[in-house]
């Protein structure tokens, strides 16, 4: 069954367009990330799924109910964590999690045993009596996933989820999705820049770059789909040899960004040898090369012809456009 069905889903801010036409099912029981850069449309999308924004154009239905015409009857059966903390932290972990659930009318006796419960899952049973405002940014984090699933939700939103944390620490949160996920057969759908992260949880990945997805399909996948191995030449000629590499048959995709050129291509080894004896035969000087199999990184570059990275600092102008659309 389908937990999420999204079909030409549009979001404009005066002009400017922040999620464009936009397409994808989500099934029940999928861990299923959109990933890209800040500013892609990632949080725009997710924000319209959950009915915080509505869309300029198109459809979507969350567990079968319309986001325009069903909205409470979405909410009521999604949990969300969203990518700033909403915690109260003058309220301690059972205070926060207790007032959560008065807000769906939780019954008392059932309220207090969901309570202890997720509080366990999350580790937090010790600290329950703690104030949020002394609690590290991993513990706030796990906190608000507890308080998300309070409500039974059928499907849970994480937008960044482990947004400034430490690698030691969203490691440890990865652990507590993946459980989530596996033994309460919630669906997951989250939004991360991290490549990492959304190759270790997600079944699937939609990669999300200026409004539009441009990839979507599971990591092993869109990683097959870009070639076998990925060789990375650092020249001051990258022009140069990215003419002489794109005429071989045996390449599969080619192309340049800051001092490198990327190629795509089947048994790297076997060509490697080939590459550094032409170019040095056309006086084309290699400062460095690396062979390694395709990552998302490489895929996200070879759909785009950007990295993340690069594509991170000219979303920030983007949203800064964005941001002066909704003051106007």
């Amino acid at each position: 069954m389908v937990a999420i069905e999204v079909g030409h889903l549009t979001k404009e801010f005066n002009g400017f367009v922040a999620v464009d036409h936009i397409s994808f099912s989500i099934k029940n029981g999928e861990v299923f990330g959109l990933l890209g850069p800040n500013g892609a449309g990632k949080t725009t999308t997710m924000s319209m799924l959950s009915t915080m924004l509505k869309p300029t154009s198109g459809k979507a239905f969350v567990n079968s109910f319309d986001i325009l015409k069903k909205e409470d009857d979405v909410r009521k059966s999604i949990g969300i964590v969203f990518q700033d903390q909403s915690l109260d932290e003058e309220l301690t972990a059972y205070e926060n999690m207790d007032f959560h659930g008065r807000l769906y009318r939780i019954p008392k006796s059932t309220r207090e045993k969901k309570i202890t419960e997720l509080l366990k899952l999350v580790e937090l049973e010790d600290k329950k009596d703690n104030l949020v405002k002394t609690y590290s940014g991993g513990m706030r984090r796990r906190l608000e996933i507890a308080r998300g699933l309070l409500h039974e939700p059928k499907i849970l939103f994480l937008d960044e989820p482990t947004l400034g944390l430490d690698p030691q620490t969203r490691n440890h949160l990865w652990n507590y999705i993946d459980k989530l996920n596996k033994e309460k057969g919630i669906t997951i759908i989250l939004t991360t820049h991290y490549m990492e992260e959304a190759d270790k949880l997600c079944d699937r990945i939609a990669i999300i770059d200026k409004g539009k997805i441009i990839a979507l399909d599971t990591s092993d996948r869109l990683k097959e789909s870009i070639g076998g191995d990925v060789i990375e030449i650092r020249s001051s000629e990258k022009e140069k040899l990215h003419t002489m590499i794109k005429t071989f048959s045996w390449v599969k995709h080619v192309d340049v960004h800051n001092d490198s050129v990327t190629i795509n291509l089947q048994n790297a080894e076997k060509h490697v040898a080939e590459i550094v004896n032409i170019a040095s035969e056309n006086g084309i000087y290699i400062e460095s090369i690396s062979i390694h199999k395709p990552t998302l990184e490489d895929v996200f570059l070879h759909y785009t012809g950007r990295t993340m990275r690069e594509e991170e600092a000219s979303s920030k102008d983007r949203m800064r456009m964005m941001q002066r659309s909704m003051r106007r």
